[in-house]
């Protein structure tokens, strides 16, 4: 059985490289750099018997460095992961929930979602694509309470979700012409 896992003492060089490495294969937010760091750290206090309050200015010099150097942006971020759920059928609230758990500033939420060039119709109507509810099911047509109810799980609300269910077959012609 392999011995545990040798955590070395952070340094910032290390915590750099480890950031990078993480930026390398998700896009993040300054925030969830972070809490990522912040975790790392943890780990290796723990393995060390350390505070990891002694290695909280490096974290900090660490993200700053890598806002600087422009690999972290969170605007880029907040447009980017909005675009993504817009076309997967998120509504505004579901983004507005997902952006400021990964640490996104509310300023840069409600902008990014301002110039967003879709509304919650159109993206109930391509979750509801997605899920094959309402207009876009094929077999049981009497389910339009469960189908409601999955789209204001969604974060859609009411009167968003029961014009989607309601819709006929020249809204969605006409949701297809604007799409």
């Amino acid at each position: 059985m392999p011995d545990k896992p040798r955590y070395k003492i952070p340094t910032e060089d290390r915590l750099t490289r480890s950031a990078v490495h993480y930026l390398e294969r998700y896009a993040s937010s300054a925030a969830n750099l972070r809490k990522v760091l912040e975790r790392k750290v943890l780990k290796a206090c723990m393995a060390h018997e350390r505070d990891p309050g002694e290695f909280s200015a490096l974290i900090d010099a660490v993200v700053e460095k890598c806002c600087q150097s422009g690999l972290v942006n969170d605007l880029a971020y907040a447009e980017t992961k909005t675009a993504g759920l817009r076309r997967r059928g998120g509504s505004r609230r579901k983004i507005e929930a997902k952006l400021s758990a990964k640490g996104v500033d509310r300023d840069i939420i409600r902008t990014v979602l301002n110039n967003d060039g879709q509304d919650d119709l159109s993206a109930a109507f391509i979750f509801a694509r997605r899920r094959r509810l309402g207009p876009f099911r094929t077999d049981d047509k009497d389910r339009r309470d469960k189908d409601m109810a999955a789209l204001c799980r969604a974060g859609f609300s009411y009167d968003v979700a029961r014009r989607v269910i309601e819709a006929t077959k020249e809204d969605l012609r006409a949701h297809e012409a604007r799409t």
